[in-house]
């Protein structure tokens, strides 16, 4: 199995997210791919991603669905 992108978005949306599901035991993985830090003259920044695997969405969906419906 692999793994599923669960959230797309900003940042902070994204830990929050990221602190529920952990929550209740699921590991994720966290994808920020902004390079501000690191070449200051880019301004877009890019959106962070959530990912778990594919086997613990079952688990994982009614914490993702109060999540966005309370975003």
């Amino acid at each position: 199995m692999g793994l599923i992108k669960i959230f797309s978005g900003s940042e902070i949306l994204a830990v929050s997210l990221q602190e529920k599901i952990e929550s209740i035991g699921i590991n994720t993985v966290l994808r920020n791919n902004n390079q501000a830090n690191v070449l200051p003259s880019i301004q877009a920044a890019k959106a962070a991603e959530l990912f778990i695997q594919e086997t613990d969405f079952g688990k994982a969906n009614p914490v993702i669905e109060e999540f966005r419906l309370n975003i």
